[in-house]
C-alpha cells in the first residue's frame, strides 16, 4: 500500500501484538497523518483481527479522532460561558469574513482547520482563540484580524 508511511508501518509492527490495541494505533496514525486515512483504518482492522468498519465505529465514539485532513494552522475558537457572552460568535464571524471557512472545516489552500470548543481553560482572557497552541485573548474583530494576516502571510 503506497500510503502507509515507514512510519506508521513500524506502529503497526510495534503494537499488533498488545492486547486494547486499537485505541492506540489510532491515536499513533492520527499522530503520523493528523487524521485517520479510510486505508489505516482498514490495515488496523486487518492486524487485530476486525473489519474497518469495526475500527471506524471506534474512532468515531472519540472526539479526538478526525477523518479529514487538517490545515497547517489549527484555529481553536473557545465557547465556553465567559468567552460566549464576550464575543466568541463576532470571532466566528471575523474567521469566516477573513478566512472564508467556517468552525469544523478547513481552508482550499489547507492552510488553516478551525474547530470550535467547549473550553480553553482562559476565562479570565475571553473571548479567546488558540491557533498552533499559543492562546490569543481579549480579542475583538480587528485584534483577530490582525493576528489572522501575520498567519496567512506566513
Amino acid at each position: 500500500m503506497d500510503f502507509m508511511e515507514r512510519e506508521f508501518k513500524d506502529v503497526l509492527k510495534e503494537w499488533s501484538l498488545e492486547r486494547g490495541n486499537v485505541i492506540p494505533l489510532l491515536q499513533k496514525t492520527q499522530e503520523i497523518y493528523g487524521y485517520l486515512p479510510r486505508e489505516a483504518m482498514e490495515e488496523i482492522g486487518r492486524i487485530t483481527g476486525k473489519s474497518g468498519a469495526e475500527i471506524y465505529g471506534v474512532a468515531t465514539f472519540y472526539a479526538q479522532f478526525r477523518f479529514e485532513p487538517i490545515g497547517k494552522h489549527v484555529i481553536k475558537v473557545c465557547h465556553g460561558t465567559a468567552c460566549h457572552v464576550s464575543g466568541a460568535e463576532m470571532l466566528d464571524q471575523t474567521i469566516e469574513n477573513e478566512l472564508a471557512v467556517n468552525p469544523g472545516q478547513t481552508t482550499k489552500d489547507m492552510k488553516f482547520t478551525v474547530e470550535r470548543v467547549a473550553c480553553l481553560g482562559c476565562c479570565s482572557l475571553a473571548p479567546v482563540v488558540m491557533i498552533d497552541g499559543e492562546v490569543y485573548g481579549k480579542l475583538n474583530g480587528d485584534k483577530l484580524k490582525k493576528i489572522l494576516k501575520k498567519f496567512k502571510e506566513d
